[in-house]
């Protein structure tokens, strides 16, 4: 799930920079909220699947900070939630 999100982000990433994804400078950061029951340890490793993606789509630049948060509750029962900041050129 992590990962479709990143995909996801890559394909607004791409609209925002009117179809050139050279244009992408840096992932500054991805925000990943989880949607797990009380206690679940492993939010991060979750986030890994989208943050993985964002290194092999753009190398050194898509290395990035990153905040993995669980929740018991997303919207439409959704099982992952990322935002991203992205500095473009």
């Amino acid at each position: 799930a992590a990962r479709l999100c990143a995909i996801n982000i890559i394909s607004q990433a791409r609209a925002a920079c009117g179809g050139d994804l050279e244009r992408v400078v840096r992932i500054v950061k991805l925000g990943a909220f989880i949607n797990c029951v009380d206690g679940f340890p492993s939010q991060p490793a979750i986030v890994n699947g989208a943050s993985d993606l964002m290194v092999a789509v753009f190398g050194e630049a898509g290395k990035h900070s990153r905040s993995a948060v669980g929740t018991n509750a997303l919207p439409l029962n959704v099982p992952v939630e990322i935002d991203a900041l992205i500095e473009i050129s």
